[in-house]
């Protein structure tokens, strides 16, 4: 199903398959207004008949997510997967007249990007009543969190037992020269992930040692993928020995591809976390059905879809139930460092660009495609 599901997806934009719908509540579905007959918002989102998402979620539960809420509301759902980059860069170009209506997954640092630069629209969500905290939204409405993943690094102990050489517990243990060519990242200019990287070492180390520590930490990186998520796919596998992502990324290599030659190593002085997050558009086309996905977005029926579909995140709504297997792996969501979101969003292009520079503006080893 997988297979078929990525055939599917390859491409660009993708249509959802065309649903049925009643007028009235669908079994499972979820009421935006709380109300047991069908709310304004939804008769409205109806009306206008469409929804464009782009999504920086892995691929299967983007489709899966798209696909559940046109079977809910009869709303023709077209959907693309898109790097948190590649979406920032696309609607910073578009100025205003987003091709898209609604944002969907990834990490909250470029979301706060665009909402300094007026390209979210704010949205007070009835389900946002739901989040367990309110570190999972944006104070004024621009974003709200779906989930919450932790970073740190996935390692192929196989490949490291045949090198001899020991799995790295930390992350000043990633300087060692021994790791030298065996440790992947994401790419600073595309993935979300490694904009948290960036933001996590400042954060962590202080400004100029946590801009010094990814320059020294380069010497050892071989590849930076333009996905988040790339590092991990290719742990399993051997071609790379060191990933630095998010943890949920390398359970779904270890239980959904059956790499039991990965293992999952929590940074022994702390980590940071993402909150992978959804939002609307300013200036979309089609504004209700865009009110109507944030607060689908926000429902047990979109958020539970994730483990179902190889992604296994926290969950950060109250009514959800959280996936058992990242409890299994020994994950603990609370501990985190305490991350501050709002030197984040006021400083990530700076830092970027910062870090960019004292790499020399990067080589081919930063992909973009």
């Amino acid at each position: 199903m997988k297979k078929l599901m990525k055939l599917f997806l390859a491409g660009s934009m993708v249509l959802g398959m065309t649903a049925c719908s009643s007028g009235g509540k669908q079994e499972g579905g979820t009421q935006p207004a709380g109300n047991e007959e069908e709310s304004e918002l939804v008769k409205a989102a109806k009306e206008e008949g469409e929804l464009v998402v782009y999504g920086s979620c892995e691929e299967e539960y983007l489709a899966a997510a798209a696909e559940h809420f046109q079977e809910l509301y009869g709303i023709k759902v077209q959907y693309q997967r898109l790097s948190t980059g590649e979406v920032q860069a696309k609607i910073e170009e578009e100025k205003g007249n987003p091709s898209g209506d609604v944002w969907f997954g990834g990490t909250t640092d470029p979301y706060n990007i665009a909402a300094s630069k007026g390209l979210l629209e704010a949205y007070e969500a009835e389900n946002a009543s739901h989040l367990i905290s309110d570190a999972y939204r944006d104070k004024d409405g621009y974003w709200y969190g779906i989930y919450k993943g932790i970073l740190g690094f996935m390692v192929n102990k196989d490949e490291l037992a045949r090198m001899g050489i020991e799995r790295p517990e930390d992350w000043k243990d990633l300087l060692d020269e021994k790791y030298k060519g065996l440790i992947w990242l994401s790419n600073y200019n595309t993935a979300g992930t490694a904009k948290l990287v960036i933001n996590t070492m400042i954060q962590k180390y202080g400004h100029d040692e946590g801009i010094q520590y990814l320059v020294d930490l380069d010497k050892n990186v071989q590849v930076y993928t333009k996905s988040g998520s790339g590092p991990s796919k290719n742990v399993g596998t051997g071609e790379c020995v060191v990933g630095i992502g998010f943890l949920h990324d390398g359970i779904t290599q270890i239980v959904d591809n059956g790499y039991g030659n990965i293992e999952l190593v929590i940074p022994s002085t702390g980590t940071s976390y993402e909150v992978g997050a959804t939002a609307i558009f300013k200036g979309a086309k089609h504004p209700n059905a865009a009110k109507l996905w944030i607060e689908y977005a926000l429902s047990p029926e979109c958020v539970e879809l994730a483990a179902k579909n190889g992604s296994y995140q926290f969950l950060v709504i109250d009514n959800a139930k959280q996936p058992e297997v990242a409890e299994e792996f020994g994950l603990d969501p609370n501990n985190v460092m305490d991350y501050d979101f709002e030197d984040a969003k006021a400083n990530t292009e700076t830092y970027i660009s910062e870090v960019m520079n004292a790499l020399g503006g990067g080589d081919d080893r930063f992909q973009t495609e």
